[in-house]
């Protein structure tokens, strides 16, 4: 195959499922204006809006990828696990991921609780109300403030009411990032490292993390992200190289929730190369004919 001919995809998207702010169905009507092949619905411990993407690029040449992002702790910082083509429709499988919603419910039930006593204008009802079939992130509820006129915008309602350390924030228990690659694998997915950098580890403490979740059945990584220099993009590629990972990428978008940055070009430079998404179905096939 041509490789170079393969048009661009996007393997890290969010919808209104989670705290995006385009329907699944906008999605893949955004992704066709973008000439891209494909794109990944990585909502935040969530596969509702999968189907209805699925079933919106019917007639059309765009595949969408199931995904989903798991939030999880390692040495007190939050690392995100991007599953890819995992067995969405196994009822077990949803049956697990509710786990991790149910969590997120109970403490975003007790921020509003708390917030609502001090005389912010917020319920846990009306928040749901206004996020209907979604996973209701952080982001969802600073959109909610500023709906209300609690804040002036988002940056806001996180520097003074709801990110790590304000009063009003309440932390999730997280599962290991261990687990969730176990958990994608169970299910037959490809568990990949979101946004290495992210996690302001440094050089040697990112080669740490990636060492140690290779050993726990790590697949891939994201080489290629909205805010990646080249430099960081080559060190990636590096290290993937040498723990034998495949390669991934994608925007990271959000909608209006992270103003200028674009599905498939980031913040205008960004393009995930198509050949990435062939390797991974290469890796499904191999994978799938040594475990029959």
């Amino acid at each position: 195959m041509a490789y170079n001919n393969l048009r661009p995809i996007d393997l890290h998207v969010h919808s209104t499922r989670s705290d995006g702010t385009l329907t699944p169905t906008e999605l893949v009507t955004l992704a066709a204006k973008k000439s891209l092949s494909a794109f990944a619905l990585t909502d935040h411990d969530s596969t509702n809006g999968i189907a209805e993407a699925m079933e919106a690029a019917k007639g059309t040449n765009i595949e969408v990828v199931p995904g989903i992002e798991f939030s999880t702790e390692y040495n007190g910082r939050d690392v995100h696990i991007v599953g890819l083509y995992y067995d969405w429709q196994d009822p077990a499988f949803r049956e697990e991921v509710k786990v991790f919603t149910e969590e997120r419910t109970r403490r975003n039930r007790r921020m509003c609780e708390i917030m609502a006593a001090d005389g912010i204008a917020i319920s846990y009802e009306e928040l749901v109300a206004a996020n209907p079939d979604s996973v209701i992130t952080r982001a969802n509820i600073a959109s909610f403030l500023m709906d209300r006129h609690v804040v002036v915008n988002r940056k806001e309602a996180f520097d003074r009411l709801i990110g790590d350390g304000c009063k009003y924030f309440i932390p999730r228990e997280k599962i290991s990032p261990e687990k969730a690659i176990a958990f994608t694998l169970r299910y037959h997915g490809i568990p990949i490292l979101a946004h290495p950098f992210q996690y302001e580890l440094g050089d040697e403490g990112l080669e740490t993390l990636v060492r140690r979740l290779t050993e726990a059945g790590l697949v891939g990584i994201e080489a290629y992200y909205c805010n990646h220099t080249e430099e960081m993009t080559r060190k990636v590629m590096t290290m993937a190289d040498k723990y034998g990972l495949l390669l991934s990428g994608g925007s990271d978008f959000h909608g209006e929730n992270k103003p200028g940055l674009e599905m498939g070009n980031g913040y205008g430079h960004l393009r995930v190369p198509g050949e990435l998404l062939v390797r991974m179905k290469q890796y499904l096939s191999n994978t799938t004919n040594n475990d029959q």
